[in-house]
């Protein structure tokens, strides 16, 4: 990372509690060239893909684990290699403004620049990193991942399980292709892609989930191993871009949960546009945080509560029972525009993007 010596960047470690995954019966024995790199001094490289903008050493790696410098030139070690391809409802991701009802073809690979201490896909987004650097997944190429998402009646391409930024490559020559053929493309991601890696997504990138994984500096930093502020930063340059941004907060017992830090994140967003909708997500014991306790609901209400007194206009709860917090309504007369149960939408009462009843025009994008 930034200041770090070369190849500094991606400490692997002895393996974890993580299950060991089949190995790949068609090895991708293909190297790409990676993109937004440059020629450091000594054979290092320099990467400025994620705001780690690791110098790597030849032969190691950076913070993700799979960009590695071969003789001075960074490869992509994941390009057409994934590790889970799956159809989902939308509404998984989560996006509820986002093509609402659809179904969207998700792909992901190996690996992840963020150690969320949390992490939820931890035996995917971490392998690398917690099994000597080993990289896993079945060849499937781009035309194949386009191919799949149109048999399967998909209105998008997801980006998503790990973080989609350390493998842009495959992401964007997957991207290109769905463009072409009708689909939408959008990535669920920690948001800590540089400015240069949003210029080259813009083009392809319709909507992202971002995750704002809290609000105080030094907890973020202890838990995930990164910053706040470029995510911050890139929740305002996606919305100038024209990407549609939804966030998510998983609200973590005695780490994020608090009205302070709760209040922050919402402020935040309904100043950059209130018409952002926020997940607030309810936390289970995982990876290394299994000492603390599910979320209560009673939390998730008064996140939602916060949310909404803050300004935002739509506020949804996650990972709870019961089918209070995922409605979608109207903010100016409260009418019941979208219903859901669990990750599927019901029955949407939306006219032409906006509410039958007052006529209000929703956030999002419905067609």
């Amino acid at each position: 990372a930034a200041g770090r010596g070369p190849g500094d960047a991606c400490r692997i470690t002895a393996a974890s509690g993580a299950e060991p995954r089949g190995r790949n019966p068609r090895p991708n024995k293909t190297m790409k060239e990676a993109i937004l790199w440059r020629k450091g001094g000594g054979g290092a490289v320099d990467c400025f893909l994620c705001e780690f903008r690791c110098r790597i050493a030849d032969g190691k790696r950076g913070m993700c684990c799979v960009r590695e410098n071969r003789g001075g030139t960074l490869y992509t070690l994941v390009y057409e290699r994934a590790i889970s391809a799956a159809v989902d409802p939308i509404e998984k991701k989560p996006f509820y403004h986002f093509l609402p009802g659809s179904d969207s073809f998700s792909v992901a690979t190996v690996g992840c620049n963020f150690r969320c201490l949390h992490c939820q896909n931890w035996r995917i987004a971490q392998l690398p990193r917690d099994h000597g650097g080993e990289i896993e997944g079945e060849t499937l190429p781009c035309g194949e991942v386009v191919e799949s998402a149109l048999r399967n009646g998909c209105a998008s391409v997801s980006y998503t399980y790990t973080e989609p930024t350390v493998f842009i490559e495959y992401a964007l020559g997957i991207a290109a292709l769905a463009k072409g053929r009708g689909l939408r493309n959008n990535f669920v991601t920690n948001g800590y892609m540089t400015p240069e890696a949003l210029d080259a997504l813009q083009p392809v990138l319709d909507a992202a989930n971002v995750d704002l994984k809290g609000f105080d500096e030094a907890r973020h930093r202890r838990r995930t191993g990164a910053g706040i502020e470029p995510v911050k930063r890139n929740i305002r340059l996606m919305r100038e871009k024209g990407i549609w941004v939804e966030v998510t907060t998983l609200v973590i017992p005695t780490e994020n949960d608090s009205d302070t830090e709760l209040s922050g994140i919402a402020r935040f967003l309904s100043s950059v546009d209130p018409g952002i909708p926020w997940h607030v997500s309810a936390f289970h014991p995982s990876y290394r945080m299994t000492g603390l306790p599910r979320t209560p609901i009673e939390t998730i209400r008064r996140a939602c509560r916060i949310g909404r007194d803050a300004g935002l206009r739509y506020v949804y709860g996650g990972n709870v029972p019961g089918g209070e917090f995922g409605d979608t309504r109207c903010y100016s007369c409260g009418a019941t525009l979208i219903s859901r149960a669990g990750f599927r939408a019901g029955g949407n009462r939306l006219r032409d993007g906006a509410c039958p009843e007052c006529g209000a025009k929703i956030d999002g994008v419905f067609k």
